[in-house]
């Protein structure tokens, strides 16, 4: 009952936070898809690394640490190129610029064909398979850890998740629908605070049962190591290749992470914030990973009989009541930060992008607001039938490997994406057409790969078709570099040092848990 009240308070005050400072219906395009660009860095850091964070991380990633150890933690960590690199090079640009959506600055560089191209692009994979997997796999974690404690919802095991599905997709959708972006910032705020003291409780609990930080080294010296062989079946150390151009998608040109930093107040909040965003990163990586690792030297290499079976064992064996109930909160909020986020994304594509050029030309900015309105509850419907489809698939045939499919579909259009972003921001006078080719070559590439190259991991394999389409859309262009766009842009000298500071921590820490 008590874990049960702390969830429902954390209910209340994420939809009072959110309602309270809705945007009015006067607001302009600005004002609800950029909340005025009047964000500080505080908003930016938080909100930013909350929508990264999804509660099947708290699974996956800590069965796979359970697995494959600190190796793990190059998800996390290496976040921090990705970062960077916005920070100092892309967003710069963008600002510059006023842009409101990525496919505005695309379009000036690559033209209307590619910008569209890119927007559908990103709205159909928005609204089908990242809505429905956020809400799938939030859905089914929440279930998984703590299936006793909403027994009350149904009996029914998939019932239950399809009502979850629903109802937290619905409350998501509703508050980004009547607040916009400043409303997702507020709870995203609110959400990752829950996240981190979760994430914190969790990792203590299981450093404290293992017997203290030093019987890392000492129970599980072997999995306290970044970089696995060459040769590894999953993670071999030469994916963070791979991961580092795959990283300017996500962190750079992906419009659900960017979207905070278009709304800053200036650069130097930007930049402070996607650094603070960083150090979030480190933390991360520890209450993700390092809890995992833990259960190794509490159990033994074959103490749980799957290894996404750890974060449940931690939650359910060593969590007293009321500190389950913050649990919960933290796997409920890793869905909802995601879901809203990717919501008002897409609003923001669909109503700058597609109705207010070709759909409306003359639209008021209330019209292209209500646009925008439509488009969540649209997207709502697609996400919680994609949702759903997945659960079933999944009960269906629970070891089925759907989600590495799912995986494999968003590669085949990010690392288009990539070529693009970086044809965009790089090449002096890329061709328009050429482009075009560019990003659609990346999908023949993508096969081409996988029939010759089966046992290639995906990440190596993601690095090569990157660098093949921008290989064809640099020399189809016939075109140099733009070399004031390769240095960074740095608010102040100080951001400088700290971005070289933060640059280096990340080196240093590959070489120290080489």
């Amino acid at each position: 009952m008590i874990d049960l009240l702390i969830v429902s308070a954390y209910f209340i005050i994420v939809f009072v936070t959110a309602i309270t400072g809705r945007t009015s219906k006067e607001a302009t395009t600005e004002e609800y898809f950029l909340s005025g660009r009047n964000l500080r860095w505080p908003s930016i850091a938080f909100s930013t690394i909350a929508t990264n964070v999804q509660g099947y991380q708290f699974l996956g990633f800590m069965g796979s640490a359970y697995l494959y150890g600190l190796a793990q933690a190059n998800f996390e960590i290496n976040a921090i190129q990705g970062l960077l690199l916005a920070a100092f090079i892309f967003v710069p640009m963008y600002l510059r610029e006023k842009i409101i959506t990525i496919t505005q600055f695309i379009k000036t560089r690559l033209g209307s064909t590619v910008a569209l191209l890119y927007s559908g692009a990103n709205i159909l994979l928005f609204s089908t398979i990242t809505l429905g997997a956020a809400l799938f796999w939030g859905a089914y974690s929440v279930d998984l850890v703590f299936g006793d404690y909403l027994s009350f919802i149904h009996s029914d095991r998939l019932i239950r998740i399809a009502i979850l599905i629903v109802f937290l997709g619905l409350f998501s959708a509703t508050y980004t629908y009547f607040g916009g972006l400043a409303a997702v910032v507020r709870t995203d705020v609110i959400q990752f605070a829950i996240l981190l003291t979760g994430g914190v409780v969790v990792m203590f609990i299981a450093i404290y049962h293992l017997g203290g930080w030093s019987q890392l080294y000492e129970k599980t010296g072997h999995l306290m190591h970044l970089h696995l062989p060459a040769d590894h079946d999953t993670l071999p150390w030469i994916h963070i290749f791979g991961a580092f151009l795959l990283n300017i998608n996500y962190w750079c040109a992906n419009q659900s992470v960017v979207q905070r930093s278009l709304a800053a107040k200036s650069l130097k909040d930007v930049q402070i914030g996607l650094m603070v965003g960083g150090l979030m990163k480190y933390f991360m990586a520890a209450i993700i990973i390092l809890p995992g690792i833990a259960l190794v030297g509490i159990l033994g290499d074959n103490g749980l009989p799957e290894p996404d079976a750890a974060f449940p064992y931690l939650v359910n064996t060593y969590l007293p009541i009321g500190v389950k109930g913050l649990i919960l909160c933290a796997l409920f909020a890793s869905l909802m930060s995601t879901v809203d986020s990717t919501f008002n994304s897409l609003a923001t594509l669909w109503s700058i992008d597609i109705y207010k050029v070709y759909v409306n030309r003359n639209a008021s900015d209330q019209q292209v607001v209500r646009s925008g309105k439509r488009a969540i509850l649209l997207s709502f419907i697609s996400g919680v039938i994609i949702g759903i489809v997945l659960l079933y698939l999944k009960f269906q045939d629970p070891g089925a490997a759907f989600t590495h499919t799912l995986n494999q579909l968003r590669y085949f259009i990010n690392c288009g994406i990539v070529v693009l972003i970086s044809a965009a921001a790089f090449l002096a006078l890329p061709k328009h057409r050429v482009a075009l080719f560019g990003f659609l070559a990346t999908v023949p590439l993508q096969f081409f790969f996988l029939e010759f190259f089966p046992n290639m991991n995906y990440f190596v394999r993601a690095m090569w078709v990157i660098l093949i389409g921008f290989t064809i859309v640099w020399l189809g262009s016939r075109t140099g570099f733009i070399k004031d766009k390769l240095k960074a842009e740095p608010a102040s000298p100080t951001l400088a040092k700290a971005g070289i500071g933060m640059l280096l921590s990340l080196i240093a820490l590959h070489i120290i848990f080489h």
